[in-house]
């Protein structure tokens, strides 16, 4: 607890007591339990639930959603006391559940049901509460669910308070709810322990008291009050109901107390998620200590008299609304409901429940807004569908059959996209030709063996296949005899197919027929402008971040013996990435010849002859933005040896800047990168003047030479023109250029 956080604690504690109070009466009447059982467990929930739960914003105790499995068991085990046998067991079995972890089946409510059934509770809180809010309070158990205890849908509710309007409370109402939607345009706002709801409360007893004594047309009735029934505080001991030891030799209890702890721990793992979503700070609550929390209160509430308990939405909601900091807040209601029972009766008994109504509205308003409900439908119809049927299956009939309801339609569109897209299938061009990649997904079930056999047998013939399983980390036996089965139909059809990224268990024999990485015989067979073409699209793939996997181990294995390039690259030195990766290219498809500044030596010029005896068929000059060692040339300097790069680049830097060009003389990044292409163009000239047998090849069309200016901000590679023999003149003239 931090002495800081008691201004925003308390004030949402009281608010969340004045909300419980009525709460708690009305589900022990629902249950058909006694009274003072509901109040016990309000007690329980917020004093001992709230020390051990390891949440800031939940509060717990007896839960609606119990309020028929309650009604049924007394009814079956014929008595109240023999129940609270049932809610012992069902806390020791919670408590059991919190301490071997199954706190994490919340983790697979997917969060259109989290977020439908925040919205179904807001529109709950409208439906149930507009009642109260015109004074017709025949339906004081406040249940939420659709049928209700007294026989009364939530639809008949509304109509019958339609016909029964309390001029009285709907002034009480209709005021607290201005209050409410315009408590932050009014000096009142900075008080932090007097927040709206509870001004909200102590507004409604003034204006209930003037009612009474100055406009008798006005005033409330004490059914439309909160009630607390009269307590001898002398004989507390005749209040509380004990479970008696041979009532737990009975099957029948043993069975309840089951179906009490699968649903109460249901209903509070599913609040918890809720809650989480709606807390500000976005803190995570553990659910196992939950279940923990959970359990000793059930223990305490069936060895003291009192009903199930469960974390409960509706208060945690309003706790959050208040603006609460930390789970004093559930604490403190704990307490002021122990308090109400011993000695503030008669003053609760003043509060209007249309004031109580007004609060619960404007809750439910902010929990059901119609921003929700676009942004999920926003979302598609996978999130929404869900989404909506979750909404309408709590509203229509209660919030675990509701939930489940949701669950069950988000699990048919899992299974819907699973079969439909079980996997990712594209098709792109290498040097050793075209691969169609069939990549699949995280869990491959035996849903998907169809559509991954019509892909697989609808591969034309002569292709090659890669079904990429790095992903996967569960396959269906029927999946890899489907796998299998294909390996025998594409060997007849002339389809070599790779299985890469299996898990031991699931190895297959001979799983590469192919190997991504160039063989002399392609090597041979590629053209220039074909090897250009390749890296224009690996530069494609690069900048549109779908970049193809390179198997390097499997690539390594292939290139052992000697590497067959397609292309040589002078790259400069602080380029930032190297070639393999801007063009896509596999280990041995590229030699790279890295200088500063892609100046040309006969070292490098040597080295561009050794390139096309290894076979290389294109040589890329590629300069890149911002270059460093362009910078320096610009910057004039030349100390050490670094003078023996930039006083290269200063020809580049003379003509850039020489009056020729026309117009102003460029300057700053503009400069730069025209200094850069030019110092290309006239690495490209030097290449071509310096190296006979190289001008050679370029005539014959053994060899390709471009130049490349790489934009490393945009990852695109600009290429010029091919260099042909007829543009030789060109790069022979005292002023060689490059267009922009």
């Amino acid at each position: 607890m931090n002495i800081h956080h008691l201004k925003q604690d308390i004030p949402a504690g009281i608010v969340v007591f004045l909300v419980a109070l009525p709460l708690c009466l009305g589900i022990a009447l629902a249950s058909g339990a006694p009274l003072f059982s509901g109040i016990i467990s309000g007690i329980i929930g917020g004093i001992i639930v709230g020390l051990i739960s390891g949440s800031h914003t939940s509060v717990s105790g007896p839960a609606a959603g119990l309020a028929a499995v309650v009604l049924a068991s007394i009814t079956k085990l014929g008595a109240f006391e023999i129940l609270l046998a049932s809610v012992v067991i069902a806390g020791v079995l919670q408590l059991a559940m919190g301490i071997f972890r199954a706190g994490f089946i919340a983790n697979y409510v997917p969060s259109n049901v989290i977020k439908g059934l925040l919205a179904a509770i807001g529109i709950l809180l409208i439906l149930k509460q507009i009642p109260h809010a015109l004074g017709y309070d025949a339906n004081n158990a406040d249940e939420y669910s659709f049928l209700q205890a007294n026989g009364e849908t939530t639809f008949s509710a509304l109509a019958s308070a339609l016909g029964s309007i309390t001029p009285g409370a709907v002034v009480i109402a209709a005021l607290s709810m201005l209050v409410l939607v315009f408590w932050d345009r009014t000096p009142f706002r900075n008080v932090k322990l007097l927040p709206a709801p509870l001004f909200v409360v102590v507004m409604g007893v003034a204006l209930h008291l003037l009612f009474s004594r100055y406009v008798p047309g006005l005033s409330l009735s004490q059914s439309h009050l909160v009630e607390i029934p009269p307590v001898d505080v002398g004989n507390l001991g005749a209040y509380l109901n004990f479970p008696e030891l041979r009532h737990f030799a009975n099957p029948d209890v043993w069975f309840v107390g089951a179906t009490i702890a699968i649903v109460a721990s249901l209903e509070t793992l599913l609040n918890l998620e809720a809650v989480d979503k709606l807390d500000p700070h976005k803190r995570e609550s553990p659910p196992n200590r939950e279940l923990v929390a959970q359990g000793v209160g059930n223990i305490c509430a069936g060895l003291l008299g009192g009903l199930p308990v469960t974390s409960v939405i509706v208060r945690s909601s309003v706790n959050i609304q208040t603006g609460n900091a930390t789970k004093v807040s559930a604490v403190f209601h704990g307490l002021l409901l122990l308090a109400a029972v011993l000695v503030l009766s008669p003053v609760l008994n003043h509060i209007p429940l249309a004031a109580l109504a007004a609060i619960l509205i404007v809750t439910g308003y902010k929990l059901a807004k119609l921003a929700l409900f676009r942004d999920m439908y926003g979302r598609g119809a996978s999130q929404f569908v869900p989404f909506a049927i979750t909404v309408l299956a709590i509203v229509l009939t209660d919030l675990l059959m509701g939930v489940l309801i949701g669950l069950a339609a988000s699990l048919f569109y899992l299974l819907r996209s699973n079969f439909r897209n079980p996997f990712a299938i594209e098709q792109y061009r290498l040097h050793i030709g075209e691969v169609i990649k069939m990549e699949l997904p995280n869990q491959v079930s035996f849903l998907n063996k169809a559509t991954i056999k019509t892909a697989l047998w609808e591969v034309p013939a002569g292709s090659k296949v890669l079904i990429d399983a790095t992903n996967a980390d569960y396959i269906d036996s029927d999946v890899l005899e489907t796998i299998e089965d294909y390996r025998v139909a594409a060997a007849e059809r002339d389809v070599q197919l790779n299985v890469i990224g299996l898990r031991d268990e699931y190895s297959l024999a001979d799983p590469i027929q192919f190997v991504p990485a160039l063989d002399k015989e392609t090597q041979t067979r590629l053209q220039p402008a074909e090897v250009l073409q390749l890296l224009k699209d690996g530069n494609e793939r690069f900048q549109a971040g779908r970049w193809i996997k390179k198997y390097y181990l499997h690539q390594v294995d292939a290139t052992a013996g000697g590497q067959h390039p397609m292309a040589v690259v002078v790259n400069c030195i602080d380029s930032r990435t190297s070639p393999e990766i801007i063009f896509d290219a596999g280990l041995g498809d590229l030699l790279t010849i890295r200088i500063a500044g892609n100046v040309i030596s006969d070292e490098i010029i040597g080295s561009l002859e050794i390139a096309h005896k290894l076979g290389a068929k294109l040589i890329v000059v590629k300069g890149h933005s911002s270059c460093g060692a362009i910078g320096l040339a610009l910057k004039n300097e030349h100390a050490h040896s670094i003078g023996t790069i930039t006083g290269k680049i200063q020809t580049s830097i003379w003509q850039c800047q020489c009056a020729t060009h026309g117009g102003p003389v460029p300057a700053g990044k503009e400069l730069l990168e025209r200094v850069t292409r030019q110092n290309i163009e006239n690495s490209l000239s030097e290449i071509i003047n310096g190296s006979e047998y190289l001008r050679g090849c370029i005539e014959r069309g053994e060899m390709g030479l471009i130049g490349a200016y790489h934009d490393i901000a945009t990852r695109v590679v600009h290429f010029g023109e091919l260099v042909t023999p007829d543009r030789f003149d060109r790069y022979r003239s005292d002023r060689p250029g490059m267009a922009a």
